[in-house]
């Protein structure tokens, strides 16, 4: 039988006035620019698709503004009162268009001119959104339940597949690297798909990552004035109906990560066997687990990155972007090579998994690199 329950999505928005200022500006410094009110009128049409593709869709849009992330919609949060008449246009579409438009002006009227814009709450928006997904997904319990709710995809109260597109125009915060990542993995465990879309600025590792591990979409806008036809070719279909279309996928992933002790990208790195925490260069205690590292084993690594040439040595200041088509290198400075496998089945699970591989209190040096 078929379901009479409809597909979330959840939209969040980058809203940074600065970018979208870089973004409008006319060749030659932009071949295709693309303003804020332009790819807000082409966004509301793509919103509008989807509550008309089926009646029982649900949509949610978050903003992420300098130093702060906002509900702006929420199709599940709304009374009987605030639907508009107006005979030349559909109430649903008019409730959408209207409300999202006043919300993004009233906070951007909050914001002002400051002197210092604070960063993007990209990942404030995307842990909302999450948030939100789980509220809506999980059926509440009963009055005498006192067993805890989870999700099972076989309960017909449940919603299926729900998804959150992430529009983005700003670049990676390396601050932001552990935020992203555990908000990565509680969309795993929600099965929550993550489609990202980068409309303005260079390739984000972080986006490339959280749509790779969650079976989404990347995709990075190339022509900006098609912002519309990408939208709908490849982000309105939902993850059911994506398995019998040609859907865009990802030929390259960068899988590059932030160190933990500078919060810069890093090629290669240096990791703590106890608990996988990352370091630009080697540190005699990890400063997440607290784990003394042999004395030996530092001298050992020192050594080799004085050994190393000048470009391969792990730089905090200098990160390059890998060549396109490397494979994942993981190998120990004291043990056997271990496969690029065993990493990402450790990065994904506890750090007991790495302890099976790695012995204790030893430090690993390893690479990261775009593999396709």
């Amino acid at each position: 039988m078929t379901s009479t329950l409809g597909s979330h999505l959840s939209v969040v928005l980058d809203l940074t006035p600065t970018q979208w200022h870089l973004s409008a500006q006319l060749p030659p410094a932009n071949t295709f620019p693309l303003s804020l009110s332009s790819f807000l009128s082409q966004l509301l049409v793509f919103l509008n698709a989807h509550m008309a593709s089926k009646h029982e869709n649900t949509l949610a849009v978050f903003g992420a503004f300098p130093g702060k992330s906002v509900m702006l919609y929420a199709s599940t949060d709304l009374s009987p009162d605030q639907f508009m008449i107006d005979a030349n246009s559909y109430p649903p579409f008019k409730l959408v268009d209207t409300t999202v438009m006043k919300r993004i002006g009233e906070e951007l009227d909050e914001l002002g001119e400051p002197e210092d814009e604070a960063p993007c709450s990209l990942v404030g928006a995307f842990t909302k959104a999450l948030c939100y997904v789980n509220r809506i997904s999980i059926p509440p319990p009963t009055i005498k339940s006192t067993v805890p709710t989870t999700i099972n995809a076989g309960d017909s109260n449940v919603l299926p597949g729900p998804r959150i597109l992430i529009l983005s125009v700003s670049p990676d915060l390396s601050e932001s690297y552990i935020p992203i990542m555990n908000a990565i993995f509680s969309a795993q465990k929600l099965k929550v798909t993550v489609d990202a879309c980068q409309v303005y600025g260079s390739d984000t590792v972080f986006l490339q990552q959280a749509a790779h591990l969650t079976g989404g979409s990347y995709i990075y806008l190339e022509r900006r004035d098609a912002l519309l036809q990408y939208l709908i070719m490849s982000f309105l279909p939902p993850p059911s109906v994506r398995q019998t279309l040609a859907v865009p996928t990802q030929d390259k992933v960068d899988f590059r990560a932030a160190c933990f002790c500078h919060k810069n990208i890093v090629d290669v790195g240096y990791v703590c066997s106890v608990c996988l925490s990352i370091f630009c260069q080697p540190v005699p205690v990890c400063s997440t687990c607290r784990t003394k590292f042999p004395m030996k084993t530092l001298q050992r690594l020192n050594a080799s990155r004085l050994n190393q040439p000048p470009s391969s040595r792990p730089s905090p200041a200098t990160t390059p972007r890998p060549t396109p088509g490397t494979p994942i290198i993981l190998h120990e400075i004291l043990q056997p090579v271990i496969s690029a496998t065993v990493y990402k089945m450790a990065m994904g699970n506890s750090t007991v998994q790495g302890r099976n591989y790695l012995s204790d209190h030893d430090c690993l040096c390893m690479s990261f690199a775009t593999t396709e």
